[in-house]
């Protein structure tokens, strides 16, 4: 028989099959079948399409800048495939190379772009498509492609959070997502006054606020138990009034190059910081730090205690004015934000019609600084300047007197996102004055509709406070936050018609391996049905 006889050749095909299955198994990673609507992303994105396949990471994979059409910040695409590839290194172990030119014209990697508007025309918005050979990930501006980054985080096996290398594969579901914010301010307080927290501490902060697309993070850095924040030209504000904290505790301060540091870490991640000096009332810290602060010339005791309402400024007194001038214009210079927040809030000693001419003065004190001025909801008592924004969290009245003053509202009410306050009588850590607040509680409102006369085109945005009587070190935090963060997250960035508790407590229970990974102190809700998996979800 010729040997290339029709038979020969037969005999030879299952070997060639299978050398062709061989080169091509090691050159293109199999399509795992996934379902992009089924995945588990907070906040929950404006549009979602799936095509039922997926995307392989792998060693192979670069991150490529194409070339946009964008002149903002033609550094910013490059600092985010930067942060993205340091993010992905520790658990997969490949070194992610950022490519700062290139063309879609190769298979397998991520690609950045921006363009010069945004795919929605809103700040921060982005459009994911991901395809079985490539991402694509564009956007207007830098920020709006960091949001995005953190919406392929969540695609990723949760085990994609780890700091040691874990086995893959690392796949992510096909399709298309076109995404932006509700409200363009999105935060989270953090209070270093009643109890410290080191720098290490603040930065897992901001990494727990980026995670979930916020973008602020106020620091409420004096009160009545501590001043947290170097100034160089009133140096006893913190040699005496940060030496000591609720319990007697060492408290502690920033220095000013820690407090920039904290700054630049939160500005690599498109949050901007937010320093708060309460005043005229929480200031006992800095009334026992300088005589002249004080009506009668004395120096107050240090204080260690919880309860509010009984220091203040003397408001007639020029020294004070000066005092509020240094610190605020040393504080303007460590920070690129917009803002300065002033307090204002539960004054209970200064007399009403003190405390008008004296919130009037500060607001041109930071005015003169180059800042705009945040402050509580009864800063609205006031006469406001233009750009002020009034923060409401137990006045709505007070709120409304500011919306009638043209002044945007940050919607921070205290018995829905006060993350202090109790998940219920039994809890360990925390307060209950404004409400018991479980996770339900904490995501079933719309800032919209929460109160008559506060709706949307008045809202600047949401933030959630957490007050630290009770809180002084990490892990009480983390139980504190989560799971209510990410729910407050969903409110400012997903509309309300998107959102509903039944499907949101499914995708909060499949961040369980996620919090897990991430070493999170989470509190287990029983409201919530936690899950390695999403189960199944309502239909929409």
């Amino acid at each position: 028989m010729n040997k290339f006889s029709i038979f020969g050749k037969m005999h030879w095909l299952p070997v060639v099959v299978s050398i062709l299955a061989f080169f091509i198994s090691c050159t293109e990673p199999p399509h795992t079948p996934k379902d992009l609507l089924k995945e588990a992303l907070i906040p929950q994105p404006v549009f979602v399409e799936a095509d039922g396949s997926s995307f392989s990471l792998t060693d192979k994979t670069a991150i490529v800048l194409l070339n946009g059409e964008s002149s903002e910040d033609p550094e910013g695409a490059e600092k985010v495939g930067r942060y993205l590839a340091g993010l992905l290194k520790p658990a997969t172990g490949f070194d992610v190379q950022v490519r700062t030119s290139g063309s879609e014209s190769d298979d397998g990697n991520i690609y950045l772009q921006l363009n010069d508007s945004s795919p929605s025309g809103i700040a921060e918005s982005y459009e994911l498509s991901i395809m079985e050979n490539r991402v694509k990930l564009t956007a207007g501006d830098p920020a709006g492609l960091f949001r995005g980054i953190q919406t392929l985080r969540q695609l990723l096996p949760p085990s994609i959070e780890k700091n040691t290398p874990q086995q893959g594969p690392w796949e992510i579901a096909t399709g298309t997502i076109r995404d932006s914010p509700a409200y363009p301010y999105r935060g989270g307080m953090l209070d270093v006054a009643r109890h410290f927290f080191k720098v290490e501490d603040v930065k897992k902060y901001i990494d727990y606020l980026a995670m979930y697309k916020m973008n602020a993070l106020h620091l409420h850095l004096s009160d009545d138990q501590g001043w947290r924040i170097e100034i160089k030209s009133w140096p006893e504000l913190t040699t005496r009034g940060g030496s000591t904290e609720v319990g007697g505790g060492e408290g502690g301060f920033y220095t000013q190059e820690e407090f920039k540091e904290i700054v630049q870490y939160a500005d690599d991640r498109y949050i901007m910081v937010i320093p708060e000096i309460d005043m005229p009332g929480h200031t006992n810290a800095a009334l026992a730090s300088y005589a002249e602060l004080n009506c009668d010339d004395k120096l107050r005791e240090l204080y260690t205690g919880i309860e509010v309402g009984f220091s203040t400024f003397c408001t007639d007194k020029e020294v004070v004015y000066k005092f509020i001038d240094d610190v605020f214009g040393e504080l303007a210079g460590l920070i690129n934000g917009p803002y300065i927040h002033i307090g204002g809030d539960e004054s209970h000693v200064t007399a009403l019609e003190d405390y008008i001419p004296f919130v009037n003065r500060v607001q041109e004190i930071v005015k003169s600084h180059g800042k705009q001025v945040i402050g509580w909801d009864e800063i609205a008592n006031a006469t406001l300047l233009p750009n002020t924004k009034v923060q409401y969290w137990a006045e709505a009245e007070n709120a409304k007197k500011g919306i009638a003053q043209g002044a945007e509202v940050i919607m921070s009410p205290a018995r829905k996102v006060y993350l202090d306050m109790q998940y219920d009588s039994t809890t360990r850590l925390g307060l209950h004055w404004a409400a018991y607040i479980e996770v339900d509680s904490s995501y079933i409102w719309d800032p919209a509709t929460l109160e008559n006369g506060i709706e949307k085109q008045h809202i600047f945005g949401v933030e959630a406070p957490l007050w630290t009587e009770t809180i002084d070190k990490l892990d009480d935090l983390e139980y504190m936050v989560f799971p209510r963060l990410p729910g407050v997250a969903e409110i400012g960035w997903t509309p309300a018609s998107e959102r509903n508790w039944a499907d949101y407590r499914l995708r909060l229970g499949a961040q369980k391996k996620r919090f897990e990974a991430l070493g999170i102190d989470y509190y287990p809700s029983a409201k919530v049905p936690w899950s390695d998996t999403l189960v199944t979800r309502p239909v929409q």
